[in-house]
């Protein structure tokens, strides 16, 4: 396997006296997927958020490309070529897709005015790479299909330069077709080199998507896995019951009791 793109070293993080993150190591390779699965509260955003730059660990390092990096705001993050999409997208929804892809990043001409015929030729140019069908240009996102959507927001941080790329949920709320235009997106960033942290409730989604799972329970990490040497079973027992299966390495958060169980199991 190629050195690691990015390394989460023993990140932890807490409010309030309460452990959201505990001692958690996970890493990611150029052209990988990595699912991050666990229920509400499980600390997998958390952790997440720590790379994004939205929060700030109280213990462990972060490493990109092997070298230890600073990151102590979304700006940071950027310039390590890290992009986040959430969940809401964060579009503008009565802008178009030119609109939305330069939004707060836009080009100017040289007398200083925005130049939108060449936004939206970079606009045209990254989204026939990306998503070839895509033909609604000067619609305001708000009338644009989820999967459109998903398209506007993966090719803004493709048009940046990211490298490692944070996905929450993105096929929430998708229908089939939809679905399977990002499973396409994703397919076209993997072969691009592109990392990807998919953030998901879905097994199914995971395991159509991803090369390996990291699942995590009550803050800590249970363990990690490649999807092929895992069934769904076994990673909802991790999910449910903190139970690390054979071919799975174990993460060193696990509570007595969910080490016992997978002793037990």
């Amino acid at each position: 396997m190629s050195p690691a793109l990015v390394e989460l070293r023993n990140i932890s993080v807490s409010f309030g006296g309460v452990k959201a993150v505990d001692d958690v190591t996970v890493d990611l390779h150029p052209g990988e997927v990595v699912g991050l699965l666990g229920h509400n509260g499980a600390g997998k955003s958390t952790l997440i958020k720590v790379l994004s730059g939205a929060y700030h660990a109280d213990r462990g390092e972060i490493f990109i490309n092997g070298e230890k990096a600073a990151i102590a705001n979304p700006r940071d993050a950027r310039r390590y070529n890290i992009e986040t999409i959430y969940q809401t997208l964060a579009l503008a929804d009565n802008l178009d897709a030119s609109a939305n892809l330069f939004l707060g990043r836009e080009l100017t001409t040289s007398f200083g005015a925005l130049d939108d015929v060449r936004m939206e030729a970079e606009t045209r140019e990254i989204m026939g790479r990306l998503n070839p069908n895509f033909r609604a240009f000067h619609a305001p996102v708000i009338a644009l299909s989820g999967g459109q959507r998903q398209s506007v927001a993966i090719a803004r941080a493709v048009y940046f330069n990211a490298r490692i790329l944070i996905m929450d949920e993105p096929t929430a709320a998708l229908g089939v077709q939809e679905t399977k235009m990002v499973a396409d997106l994703i397919l076209k960033l993997k072969a691009e080199g592109i990392g990807i942290f998919l953030i998901s409730h879905d097994i199914e989604d995971v395991f159509d998507l991803a090369d390996r799972v990291a699942v995590m329970k009550n803050g800590a990490l249970v363990g990690t896995a490649r999807v092929d040497d895992v069934s769904k079973d076994d990673v909802l027992g991790m999910i449910i019951l903190g139970k690390c299966p054979p071919g799975a390495v174990r993460g060193p958060g696990a509570t007595p009791e969910e080490q016992l169980a997978s002793v037990a199991a």
